[in-house]
């Protein structure tokens, strides 16, 4: 059993999550979800934290599920769809809703659910040696963790259909080409680089980051009409925010602005 599935590291102003089973390549099992899901609850519940790095310990971001792990024996009825609804489907649920960015730094590998978890984070930042694959169809399996749902709304049907059908990892700096990520990055530069976009994060404006978020997300499902409603309703949210005026107060007095984040609303 693993002493430690998850390391949290607390910064200033964010945190660091690392998933911490480097000799299975930080692969899920249940108490890896358990620690994950606790790390997770407890930066939100601090308004100090104001953005979340999520990475991987060693060669690995994420290999998915650790079939060695008694969720995913063969045999028992509905277990791996009811590890999805227990365990991935409310963790990505949970990234998407998060009231803060989610920078995810992929070290390695991101293979099956763990390249999808990855996909789910707000900006993501490989190393030039990682890669991503969709690797559900070689065990018989369909994309999961929102794969089906993100991966076609990043790089087109096209590339998505032909990523889960064949299985193919995709470079990191190919997946940069694609759109499917932010940045790729040398690997001596990958948690300095994701590091100083959390501590971007952690002196911004939160809430809007929040809004921006939503906004986003729900333009993906909404008609014009619909999103230019949303947006809106987000702008009369965003503008009733005291980082609003203190934004506005620091661009015409020529200093930086002194933004409060999650403390108020």
């Amino acid at each position: 059993m693993d002493e430690q599935p998850v390391l949290v590291d607390k910064r200033e102003g964010f945190r660091v999550i690392t998933l911490n089973r480097p000799q299975r390549l930080n692969a899920f099992t249940e108490a890896m979800h358990l620690a994950l899901k606790a790390a997770i609850a407890e930066a939100e519940a601090d308004t100090d934290c104001r953005a979340l790095l999520l990475t991987g310990a060693g060669r690995a971001f994420c290999a998915g599920q650790d079939l060695n792990d008694r969720l995913a024996r063969p045999g028992e009825k509905i277990v791996l769809g009811q590890t999805l609804e227990d365990h991935y489907n409310p963790l990505i649920r949970k990234l998407r809703s998060l009231p803060f960015p989610v920078v995810c730094a992929v070290n390695g590998t991101a293979a099956g659910a763990g390249a999808n978890i990855a996909l789910a984070c707000d900006i993501v930042v490989a190393a030039k040696s990682a890669s991503f694959l969709q690797a559900f169809a070689k065990i018989g399996l369909v994309p999961d963790s929102g794969g089906t749902y993100v991966l076609p709304r990043l790089v087109g049907m096209a590339r998505a259909r032909a990523l889960s059908l064949l299985a193919e990892p995709v470079p990191a700096e190919k997946a940069e080409a694609w759109g499917m990520i932010w940045k790729c990055v040398p690997d001596t530069e990958l948690i300095e680089t994701a590091g100083n976009i959390c501590n971007l994060f952690a002196s911004g404006p939160t809430y809007g980051y929040s809004l921006i978020k939503r906004a986003l997300d729900a333009s993906m499902q909404n008609t014009l009409d619909q999103q230019l409603d949303l947006e809106r309703d987000l702008q009369r949210e965003a503008g009733n925010h005291p980082d609003y005026a203190e934004g506005v107060r620091a661009f015409m007095e020529k200093r930086s602005p002194k933004f409060t984040g999650r403390k108020s609303s």
